[in-house]
């Protein structure tokens, strides 16, 4: 990739400038980094490794875990690395590939959280042709499509950004590069840019929280009818999944439906989407889940202890 103008690497302002903040976030950010990893892996075993991967839910889950790891690996390191460095420079290339994959991953992550609440919407609501509706080929072909909806979102924000002429100003008032930070010091005129991003981003992940919230309304609607044991269960995982879609959602949205300018407060929003809502994913979904509890402590007691004491457990 090369730049259209003179410049061939950003400088990043990071999260702060006092070296003392600096090295409380290292530490910080380093444990969410290997949390997450760790976490994340966790689930990833433990469902291929047993029964739940045959299992809709579990099956969508284990590839949102996937979306978490590459997700956040695209900004998290080089987070990490610059908080230990004065001068945070980033290359011309490697800035696109941030905002390639940040948009690609991400959005592929917006449409399994939608996969997902379908999938809860039809065990509870539909339960009778749920097997029909949620057979391994659907199911495949909705994770297929989902990949296709982060490959038609993410290149259009790549060729608008590498449209993008610098030919003056490269710090970026960021922690990684993004589309609205670098329009600010792009030396073109960027209104229609800004306004192809916020629809394109930011009305399309306000309208899916939208459909979001509207399913997970109707699955509380349909629960009156259940009952109380019935209504625990799916209050528990449809619980854990609208506390997933909340973190993720709306600092996204409060960073994308705005005009297309950048504040203070963007780098703070981008660290729930970008490090804490992974972080979090592998624990919403495990601790208040005994079927993913009692998977995770088969798999891995049978890999530590082997197949006999785990029988004896059981």
């Amino acid at each position: 990739m090369e730049a259209k103008g003179n410049v061939t690497q950003f400088i990043l302002f990071g999260l702060s400038y006092d070296p003392n903040i600096q090295i409380f976030c290292f530490f910080l950010f380093l444990f969410c980094f290997v949390s997450l990893i760790l976490g994340n892996f966790l689930i990833l075993i433990s469902i291929h490794c047993s029964h739940l991967f045959h299992q809709p839910m579990y099956y969508f889950l284990s590839h949102l875990s996937s979306m978490d790891i590459y997700y956040t690996s695209s900004v998290t390191p080089k987070l990490i690395a610059d908080l230990l460095t004065e001068k945070k420079t980033i290359s011309y290339g490697y800035c696109m590939f941030q905002v390639f994959s940040m948009h690609f991953f991400g959005s592929i992550e917006v449409f399994i959280l939608t996969a997902m609440a379908f999938d809860r919407y039809v065990a509870i609501c539909k339960p009778l042709h749920y097997m029909v509706i949620m057979s391994r080929k659907k199911c495949n072909l909705l994770v297929l499509a989902a990949w296709a909806g982060g490959a038609v979102h993410s290149l259009p924000q790549l060729s608008m950004t590498l449209k993008l002429h610098f030919c003056g100003p490269n710090e970026i008032d960021h922690y990684f590069c993004d589309i609205f930070p670098l329009l600010k010091i792009a030396c073109t005129d960027t209104y229609i840019t800004g306004v192809l991003v916020v629809l394109s981003s930011g009305i399309i992940a306000l309208g899916i929280f939208v459909i979001l919230f509207v399913s997970y309304a109707m699955i509380l609607w349909t629960l009156r009818t259940h009952s109380a044991e019935g209504r625990r269960k799916a209050l528990s995982t449809c619980g854990s999944h609208f506390t997933v879609v909340i973190l993720f959602f709306v600092p996204a949205i409060f960073s994308y439906i705005r005009p297309p300018t950048t504040y203070p407060e963007d780098k703070v929003f981008a660290l729930f989407y970008t490090i804490i809502a992974p972080m979090f994913n592998p624990l919403i979904y495990t601790l208040r889940n005994t079927e993913m509890k009692n998977a995770m402590r088969k798999v891995w007691c049978q890999k530590i202890w082997g197949k006999g004491n785990v029988k004896h457990m059981d």
